[in-house]
């Protein structure tokens, strides 16, 4: 509790459970429609923003949340008819808008110090106004989550029914990608351009197999994420490490360590069987 005596702590954990809270709701959209690709393609392609932000001295969320939108939705319209094949258009839009931003940053007057805070994230520097911005996206997609859940599930679980039914679901398909594009905007705050991908689906992942429904998926995401990034927290703050990369960490390792018990558990029974079986 002493750590929450700093206003920038404080700051941080606020801003890691809102992060946290839309990482397990759009995570788990991302993995039941299988588009984490896509979810990659948009983190990387944002840096795009953030050099037309440090280019032309414009705000950095603002600059960034346009930049995401507009490559999202370019992603989607790609994507819509053939997501299996549409790969490589996506690796170009991903190298290009990546390739765009460190252009601009290149030309851009003087060297900036918090560049490498948007690829590694900068979680214990986000201040109030940033929180503000990122309360109101976080409503906005959970409000529209919440409204449109029935849709959602229905098109992520069997497209062709929904379509069927009479489900707008190309409608529903580009409001999905670019709520993934606001989340991406978020989590750069958070955990940086590189590690956007492990935050989005390590926690759906895990949940995934013992969820019974879409809501607990999101719930149990949500809920789990939080845990990670509380701890990420206390270990980058106690032994001074980069918060991004320590929240990532802890993730990483309770999924590995979980993996492993579960393929030791399956192995184990299959061995007394086969040794029973001689």
């Amino acid at each position: 509790m002493e750590i929450l005596k700093y206003e920038f702590m404080r700051h941080a954990l606020a801003a890691g459970l809102l992060t946290s809270i839309i990482c397990g709701i759009m995570g788990t959209l991302v993995v039941v429609n299988r588009i984490v690709f896509l979810s990659g393609g948009i983190a990387h392609a944002a840096y795009g923003g953030i050099g037309m932000a440090f280019y032309f001295n414009w705000p950095v969320i603002p600059s960034t949340m346009g930049f995401s939108l507009g490559a999202s939705l370019v992603m989607a319209a790609v994507t819509l008819n053939n997501r299996q094949r549409a790969d490589t258009v996506i690796g170009v839009i991903w190298a290009v808008g990546m390739a765009f931003g460190i252009i601009l940053v290149d030309l851009t007057p003087g060297y900036n110090v918090d560049l490498m805070s948007y690829l590694f994230g900068s979680i214990l520097t986000v201040p109030g106004s940033d929180l503000v911005i990122m309360g109101i996206i976080g409503t906005l997609i959970l409000v529209l989550v919440v409204f449109f859940y029935k849709e959602l599930m229905a098109v992520s679980y069997d497209e062709e029914f929904a379509g069927l039914r009479g489900l707008p679901v190309h409608g529903i398909y580009f409001s999905l990608i670019a709520m993934l594009g606001l989340t991406v905007v978020m989590v750069i705050q958070v955990v940086g351009l590189i590690m956007v991908i492990a935050l989005l689906t390590i926690p759906p992942f895990m949940v995934e197999k013992y969820a019974r429904s879409l809501g607990a998926m999101m719930v149990g995401s949500s809920l789990l994420g939080a845990c990670f990034t509380m701890v990420g927290l206390y270990l980058s703050y106690r032994f001074d490490l980069t918060s991004g990369a320590a929240i990532i960490m802890v993730a990483g390792t309770v999924f590995l360590v979980t993996l492993g018990v579960e393929k030791l558990r399956d192995f184990i029974p299959r061995t007394f069987r086969h040794a029973g079986e001689r």
